[in-house]
């Protein structure tokens, strides 16, 4: 079964929404499709991300969201990958590696000196995802600083 990885526009934010809600579900949170559909859709109309959707057969699967970053020391973009998700019925499948790919390859061309992610240590299937597609777990440790109480368990990662 061919994947197709095309950037989404605001019109795909309806077919975007469902993915991203159960995507927040996935990590704990409460189903909220309209609030999923609004925060995709400020972060497009607003230019502070970039979605990738991921179809077969016409039907979405899946998506990767990328936000920009800078590097003061380096003097050049980069690409936080921050959210990737595929529908059970099409994990294994390789959709996940295409969106990988599809994410570097997007910021290749954007001319980004490096994409970056954060996973758990303890989730090994997208480590094992990651190592497999060229990536490499560096030493460096992300902290992180709650400036908000979100009340519904939101909090920076």
């Amino acid at each position: 079964m061919h994947t197709q990885i095309r950037r989404a526009a605001t019109g795909d934010v309806d077919t975007l929404a469902p993915l991203f809600d159960a995507y927040r579900r996935f990590y704990g949170q409460a189903a909220d499709l309209p609030r999923a559909r609004a925060w995709l859709c400020e972060r497009m109309r607003q230019h502070e991300s970039v979605v990738l959707l991921a179809e077969r057969d016409g039907t979405a699967v899946g998506f990767v969201q990328l936000y920009p970053m800078f590097s003061s020391v380096r003097t050049a973009r980069l690409w936080i990958l921050n959210d990737l998700y595929v529908v059970e019925s099409a994990r294994r499948s390789g959709v996940a590696r295409a969106l990988l790919d599809a994410a570097a390859q997007f910021a290749r061309a954007d001319g980004a000196v490096r994409i970056t992610l954060e996973t758990g240590r303890d989730n090994a299937a997208a480590r094992a995802l990651y190592r497999a597609a060229g990536w490499h777990e560096d030493q460096s440790q992300w902290y992180g600083l709650d400036l908000v109480d979100a009340g519904d368990g939101d909090a920076t990662r």
